[in-house]
């Protein structure tokens, strides 16, 4: 993995490795709710600003959009892979084409109502195709949790990383989040990688229980603190500057 990104901010726009995987976001439930219940927590991660489809993030080689019903056949042939979902705990293989309607719908739920951001990797020379999905999903107050899974034609170019690092950096600047949390299988070293280069530190390690893989994993346990991000942010701008002043020098 190559591990490139650029910090960008996020832009709304005007309408017109072994298996890449990150746990507890590849399709995360959301309660649908009926009728106009009380607000809570649950629907105060986000503001506004990021709960309309129109909203999209750039990084330096992807748009990363709300995902689209159009996008159900990418993710039955790219998620439904069997090396692919064979590293997670919700994937299912195959994937049925009503399943990966039904988690759009529901994402694109969870999006209007603040209480997570999910979406969609497309490479920018071709915005409409998805490639994979990242999500953060608020679990409590003040904490979150991150989930990805990339394509596997797309594996081994740092593209993971490139949009788990912007969606990170988005709950931090945007929301009130304090630390989010993530896992990864043992076995998968190059999702370990995605999350070890956006700062996160190893908490620990046990089993789960993950039915469709037919069986309990040992999995390894994450997390980013709001004071760990800052201090990679800080390291990434002593870098950049650092960078900057090479070439001015030359």
């Amino acid at each position: 993995m190559d591990g490139s990104f650029r910090k960008t901010k996020p832009e709304i726009q005007s309408k017109p490795e072994k298996g890449q995987t990150g746990e507890m976001g590849d399709h995360f439930p959301f309660a649908v709710r009926r009728g106009n219940p009380p607000p809570d927590w649950r629907e105060t991660m986000f503001p506004d600003l990021l709960r309309d489809d129109i909203f999209r993030l750039e990084t330096k080689r992807l748009w990363l959009r709300w995902p689209r019903m159009a996008d159900a056949a990418a993710i039955v042939r790219l998620a439904g892979d069997k090396d692919v979902a064979q590293m997670t705990e919700r994937l299912p293989h195959p994937y049925p084409p009503a399943a990966a309607e039904k988690w759009i719908f529901e994402s694109r739920v969870g999006n209007a109502q603040g209480s997570a951001a999910v979406l969609a990797l497309t490479l920018k020379s071709r915005p409409e195709d998805l490639i994979g999905t990242v999500g953060i999903h608020q679990t409590r107050p003040g904490r979150a949790v991150l989930g990805y899974w990339i394509g596997k034609p797309f594996w081994n170019q740092g593209l993971a990383r490139e949009a788990a690092g912007e969606v990170v950096d988005l709950a931090f600047r945007t929301s009130e989040v304090e630390r989010i949390d993530a896992q990864v299988r043992t076995d998968n070293p190059a999702s370990r990688a995605v999350l070890e280069e956006c700062g996160f530190r190893l908490e620990g390690v046990g089993l789960v229980d993950m039915p469709l893989r037919g069986g309990a994993f040992a999995c390894q346990r994450f997390q980013l603190d709001r004071a760990g991000w800052l201090a990679v942010q800080q390291v990434r701008d002593a870098a950049l500057l650092a960078a900057d002043c090479l070439r001015s020098a030359g």
